[in-house]
């Protein structure tokens, strides 16, 4: 690996790209369901595929947050040039992971009217919203097979695999949208099946990509697919970030308990700005992925000189590009809003919401740049608890400042919730630095 500033930013570039990439076509997703839904049925149907969104990010975020510290584990290894070790992560992890959302899906698909009264959803979009999620569960076993699988590729350094897989998968999706909810007219329940067909798509062509280019990653008669000390050790990486984002799943029910409260107009614009800002910050969270997945490497090989340096770099790339994106968002929110059938009033409501929440984004940015920093050294306990405590404060800021601002609380409350989680993420940076350099002092 190139040791140069110069070298290190076309590392990071090289790496991230893809996942930029793959991440702007995970979205679509949700885009197109809300896209095309809100275009061809309207407000209500939009809002209703709307709430059930935190109720889908519950399973998707605590898959997502375990295979980051799979992803961190298996670029360690990398680094130590363990290989086989590798292949049994892997293999342990597809079968754990994909068997226990396997059963969690199917309490999701029995739960999901409770879940919905759990969180006051909207009564005229209760019906939509609950024939939506029922569908959409069932593709979440396959979302698990498939975050294990692209962690281990990552942790490889291939972030390119992950690309082609949700490329395939984003392209069935969004025809499959238009065929079944535009063409067919099956409403929110077309718009969850062409989902779950994608994503089922996207699955297995990253497992057969996977056992024909890697000869060690594939399965082999004899071999044990399942390794307890890989299992001990994929537990203690991916336990941690997976608590925090369940947790902040089990938040986001509470927030959007919350955002309900203010009504219909304002669950359609804020969940659909949500949706906007999610494919914004993309390149804001693989930057991060890259930095993270580089630290990895170098800290499994010895090198920590050359991991600061990879944060040093990351950290300057990741105030330029935040940056960027508060310039292109604020003058442009309402716009966007528009784009997926809200109504004027949610449209004025979304375009507000940019204005406030996009002004908070480079200080989002440098917290990412130093957790990522955190997690690749290894460091993914602190993390995952300065995550959950940057939740509980976004919560009680939520409440806090409700009298002041009204619905517009929502996007100040996440604001001062990255300003404390960067406030942690800096301070862990300083005091282990200190400790590096003073050992004899502690």
């Amino acid at each position: 690996m190139a040791g140069s500033r110069s070298g290190i930013a076309g590392a990071l570039i090289k790496f991230s790209l893809p996942l930029i990439g793959s991440g702007v076509l995970q979205q679509l997703y949700s885009w197109a369901d809300a896209f095309i839904v809100g275009n061809v049925e309207g407000e209500l149907a939009l809002a209703a595929v709307g709430s059930t969104s935190t109720l889908v990010n519950f399973f998707i975020t605590a898959i997502t947050g375990f295979s980051l510290g799979l992803a961190i584990l298996a670029a360690q290894k990398y680094g130590k040039q363990e290989a086989e070790s590798i292949s049994r992560v892997l293999s342990t992890f597809s079968i754990f992971l994909g068997g226990v959302f396997l059963v969690l899906a199917g309490l999701g698909i029995a739960l999901t009217p409770s879940l919905l009264r759990l969180l006051h959803t909207t009564e005229d979009t209760v019906r939509l919203a609950e024939e939506y999620l029922r569908i959409v569960f069932a593709g979440v076993p396959f979302l698990a097979v498939y975050n294990v699988y692209s962690a281990v590729l990552r942790g490889l350094g291939n972030s390119k695999a992950a690309f082609y897989s949700v490329l395939l998968s984003s392209a069935v999706n969004v025809v499959l949208d238009i065929v079944f909810v535009a063409g067919f007219g099956w409403s929110v329940a077309g718009a969850a099946i062409a989902t779950v067909i994608s994503q089922a798509a996207m699955t297995v062509f990253l497992t057969a990509y996977t056992a024909g280019k890697y000869e060690a990653l594939r399965f082999r008669p004899g071999r044990a697919a399942f390794d307890k000390a890989s299992f001990l050790s994929g537990c203690h990486f991916g336990i941690p970030p997976m608590l925090q984002s369940s947790v902040s799943s089990v938040g986001g029910l509470i927030l959007q308990n919350f955002m309900n409260s203010f009504g219909t107009q304002t669950v359609a614009a804020v969940t659909t700005a949500y949706r906007v800002d999610s494919i914004i910050m993309v390149p804001v969270i693989n930057l991060g992925s890259g930095i993270s997945t580089l630290v990895a490497q170098d800290t499994g090989s010895g090198d920590m000189k050359h991991a600061k340096k990879t944060f040093a770099v990351g950290a300057v790339m990741m105030a330029a590009v935040s940056l960027l994106l508060t310039a292109l968002v604020i003058p442009t929110g309402g716009q966007l809003i528009a784009l997926f059938g809200a109504g004027a009033e949610a449209i004025d409501i979304g375009r507000r919401f940019f204005q406030r929440i996009a002004s908070f984004y480079v200080v989002f940015g440098m917290a990412t740049a130093i957790r990522s920093y955190l997690e690749g050294a290894g460091d993914v306990v602190y993390s995952s608890f300065a995550g959950m405590a940057s939740l509980a404060c976004r919560i009680a800021a939520s409440y806090a400042l409700r009298p002041l601002s009204g619905n517009m609380a929502i996007a100040y409350a996440e604001g001062v919730s990255w300003v404390f989680l960067l406030l942690l993420y800096a301070g862990r940076m300083v005091w282990k630095r200190r400790i590096a350099r003073h050992p004899a002092g502690i």
